[in-house]
């Protein structure tokens, strides 16, 4: 038995639902399998675009209303673009969800793209590149990521290259829209306070009628391996250097990615896998910061890697410390690795970072908006059954799994290494 409902329409559209009867609240998450990286060259920044266009009205909720809409009727909502998808939520009273059903389904369908307000989002979203590029991490993680992908579209920014901010066409981002928000490319999550027949049944008679579309285009580009160590600098405003050293890491669906979140655990504190929601673990107790922020070499360190449907990034960040050289702490870094590829970790230490793991798992779970996310998040890169599947995982994590992983994906050729070198100038 599951606590959980899963029902896919005729025409492909993919339902999950969620008893939850704590409280008087329901979170609905519509997901699109559209993200940068299915973007070409040229339309960089696309699918972001249209999501901010997605709040720009149809002729049943124009602009205007849309937000006191959801205001008024004490919701909360917002949307998100990622390499992979798309999202856009809404938790609401139980009482008020048909407001949020409704919204949904229309603007799945009639969203105007009108040439003025196509335009003014182009204003919005450029002045919101510019202010990017005065962030450093900003400026250090996009030259990172270049660097790292050179074939794969995960190569850009989410937000997109700003030559292709000035040149994207109102024609192109309808098409983009009409490609690729179809019900059959979507799915929806749906958790709490609600009875499952007759939430589907409002569901059925919202969206049934929606045709399915042509399977959307994927680009298939697979980064061929990397033939070296790469190793840049980035300069820029402010007064503070950076470090990041980012591996190519495994897919959230291989079998390596359980092991590697306890590694994770183990080197630089546990990662927070949802990343709009939950609280913090402090990772005082993990190898990278008693080796480097407790001895001086760094002002902080983190780590973590994301979900992704192919292979992305571990990530490690430093912050540089004003009286000792980023040198010494990538240093540092190497040897804490070198350590975990020439020595099998303790059983104690490998639980205690299976037991934060564990704990900032739980962290991201823990309220309603949090379950309908999980119940969409996970069918982006595999199904549901991975987020049930996933503290039972973690615990099958042996020291050799660690072990395995230190050597097979901390290679120094596999990695690209970054250095924020500041200008001293004003941001």
């Amino acid at each position: 038995m599951t606590d959980w409902n899963v029902v896919s329409l005729e025409n492909g559209f993919k339902i999950l639902l969620k008893e939850i009867h704590t409280a008087p609240l329901i979170s609905q998450w519509v997901w699109y399998r559209v993200g940068s990286k299915d973007e070409s060259t040229g339309q960089t920044g696309i699918s972001h675009w249209v999501e901010h266009m997605q709040f720009k009205g149809t002729p049943q909720f124009p602009a205007s209303v849309l937000d006191k809409a959801i205001s008024r009727e004490g919701g909360q909502w917002n949307a998100f673009t990622f390499l992979d998808w798309t999202t856009y939520y809404e938790t609401m009273p139980s009482s008020k969800i048909d407001l949020a059903l409704r919204l949904e389904a229309d603007r799945m369908v009639n969203s105007k793209f009108t040439p003025e307000e196509v335009e003014s989002e182009r204003t919005v979203i450029i002045s919101e590149r510019e202010g990017s590029e005065n962030e450093p991490l900003f400026l250090l993680s996009e030259t990172m990521q270049q660097a790292a992908f050179r074939v794969h579209p995960y190569h850009h920014e989410v937000i997109g290259d700003m030559a292709d901010l000035h040149a994207i066409t109102r024609d192109q981002l309808f098409h983009h829209y009409q490609t690729y928000y179809q019900p059959n490319n979507a799915v929806l999550a749906l958790a709490g306070d609600f009875n499952a027949d007759d939430i589907l049944a409002r569901i059925r008679e919202l969206y049934t009628a929606i045709p399915a579309g042509p399977k959307p285009p994927r680009l298939q580009r697979p980064e061929p391996e990397q033939p070296g160590e790469v190793r840049l600098t980035v300069e820029g405003p402010g007064e503070t250097a950076f470090l990041q050293i980012s591996y190519r890491a495994p897919k959230a669906n291989d079998p390596n990615f359980h092991a590697m979140a306890v590694l994770d655990s183990l080197l630089s504190g546990p990662s927070n896998l949802n990343m709009f929601g939950g609280g913090g673990i402090s990772n005082k107790t993990s190898r990278l910061y008693r080796a480097i922020v407790d001895k001086e070499l760094a002002v902080s360190v983190n780590g973590g890697s994301s979900a992704t449907i192919d292979p992305f990034m571990y990530t490690i960040m430093l912050t540089g410390h004003p009286t000792s050289h980023l040198d010494k702490a990538l240093s540092a870094v190497d040897d804490e690795i070198a350590r975990l590829q020439n020595e099998i970790v303790s059983q104690n230490e490998v639980a205690r970072a299976i037991k934060q793991a564990r704990a900032m798992f739980a962290f991201g779970v823990e309220n309603i908006t949090n379950q309908a996310f999980w119940l969409g998040y996970a069918e982006m890169f595999a199904n549901y059954d991975w987020f049930t599947n996933y503290l039972e995982n973690l615990s099958k994590v042996t020291p050799e799994d660690v072990l395995r992983v230190a050597q097979t994906y901390f290679q120094s050729r596999n990695r690209v290494v970054g250095t924020y070198s500041p200008t001293g100038e004003q941001e």
